[in-house]
């Protein structure tokens, strides 16, 4: 998924007989957003044993399904009171994977800065390599 793609997750749990159409709808008058943006929408049903995603790519749209078989997805706690949150890609896959995000950790061997410093022309005249 390209990086300029966003996600948005609904609050709120939506009719799952709602197809392209009727999510689409969703996303214009609940969210206030145009479902033909190429961004990410993510809805859930009552039980939250099911996801949908809606995307739009440059002719048309899509719409993925998941069901599961036994168990249900995590409470999402989302920030603020809109209509939907925007979510990162991450969270997004920790989901559909079946982790709770809220609970996961960074691993230690995950770097959150990198800072690189130009070399100076002394060290790369006696550099070996």
């Amino acid at each position: 998924m390209p990086d300029a793609v966003r996600v948005f997750v609904a609050r709120e749990p939506v009719d799952f007989r709602k197809a392209h159409d009727g999510l689409s709808h969703v996303v214009r008058d609940v969210f206030g957003d145009d479902p033909l943006s190429g961004h990410l929408f993510v809805f859930t049903n009552r039980r939250r044993d099911r996801i949908k995603l809606l995307f739009w790519d440059r002719n048309g749209l899509w719409l993925f399904y998941k069901r599961l078989e036994r168990g249900t997805f995590p409470r999402f706690a989302l920030d603020g009171t809109k209509a939907r949150a925007e979510v990162d890609r991450a969270w997004l896959a920790m989901i559909l994977d079946g982790f709770v995000p809220q609970t996961a950790r960074v691993h230690s061997h995950h770097v959150g800065r990198v800072r690189i410093e130009e070399r100076t022309t002394h060290e790369r005249a006696h550099d070996p390599s």
